[in-house]
């Protein structure tokens, strides 16, 4: 039986604001399709638009648990699957040594090699771990990052939701975990891996939601903070000379960072101070800088 909450995209939108993640339109129903169409959803979008929140969110309200695979450069299926523990399976050949060498036939050995790939020594890595605990959310973040290898493995994995491993047969999920994959867009995904997903990119807000945003996730930032604050950043990522604008993370933690020093207005002095918040690269905060007095002056 569906959760409450994934009755419609309706009342999935009304309950990720529950979680004070505010999705629009268009996310609440693609994700609301994913999940009821069991099909993977692939969010793309620039770094801090709440991707990776999403999941989290979706995880949150349906009282499940969140498995994620961090993905990067020269990450392996067996970092994703499984793995052997060696150390005790070394200990345990050690312990029972004598038993292997006074075999006279070979039964023992082979016994003994039967209970080395015993369930008691399968290391469990997401992939595995969330075909076998759903249901779940399972976050493939920053699939981006991995390269063409890894992402036939997981496309294979996401067509069968069952993996299999040699010693101990096929694991298949009872039921399917809600698959979510974030991408940067670092490099372009292969279209077998974006035909098998629902997709959708996520912009960066408006003022107007991105200050309700501040309010839902940040209720002790006082109201002229928290829209000073989000006027600040949406004119940066309005300068097309930004190597990285800030996203919505970044504004929470400026907003954080300002109501932790006790402020309740921004001034270009503080601005200055705590900038660091918000904006990351040396070229950029040089450009800010010089720019802070016209900005928070408008």
């Amino acid at each position: 039986m569906p959760h409450p909450a994934l009755a419609s995209p309706d009342t999935l939108r009304a309950a990720l604001a529950e979680t004070a993640y505010l999705a629009d339109e268009g996310l609440a129903t693609v994700t609301w399709l994913a999940h009821t169409l069991q099909r993977p959803l692939l969010l793309e979008g620039e770094p801090g638009t709440g991707k990776t929140a999403l999941a989290e969110a979706v995880a949150q309200l349906q009282g499940v648990p969140v498995v994620r695979l961090q993905c990067y450069e020269g990450i392996e299926a067996s970092q994703a699957l499984y793995d052997w523990d060696f150390p005790r399976q070394i200990l345990h050949l050690r312990a029972v040594e004598a038993l292997a060498r006074d075999a006279s036939d070979g039964a023992g050995v082979e016994a003994l090699e039967a209970e080395l790939f015993d369930e008691r020594f399968l290391q469990a890595r997401p992939v595995l771990r969330a075909l076998r605990e759903a249901p779940c959310v399972l976050l493939v973040d920053e699939i981006d990052r991995a390269d063409d290898e890894f992402e036939a493995f997981l496309l294979e994995v996401l067509s069968t939701w069952s993996v299999s491993i040699p010693e101990l047969g096929v694991v298949a999920a009872d039921t399917p975990p809600f698959v979510v994959l974030t991408s940067n867009r670092t490099r372009e995904l292969h279209d077998a891996l974006k035909r098998r997903c629902l997709y959708h990119w996520i912009e960066h807000p408006g003022l107007e939601r991105e200050l309700e945003i501040v309010r839902a996730r940040l209720p002790e930032v006082e109201g002229t903070l928290a829209r000073e604050v989000v006027t600040l950043v949406q004119q940066l990522r309005a300068d097309d000379a930004m190597v990285k604008p800030p996203g919505v993370a970044e504004t929470l933690d400026w907003a954080r960072a300002l109501t932790a020093l006790g402020r309740s207005r921004l001034d270009p002095e503080v601005a200055a101070a705590t900038m660091g918040a918000a904006v990351k690269y040396r070229e950029d905060a040089e450009r800010v800088r010089v720019a802070l007095d016209r900005m928070l002056t408008r």
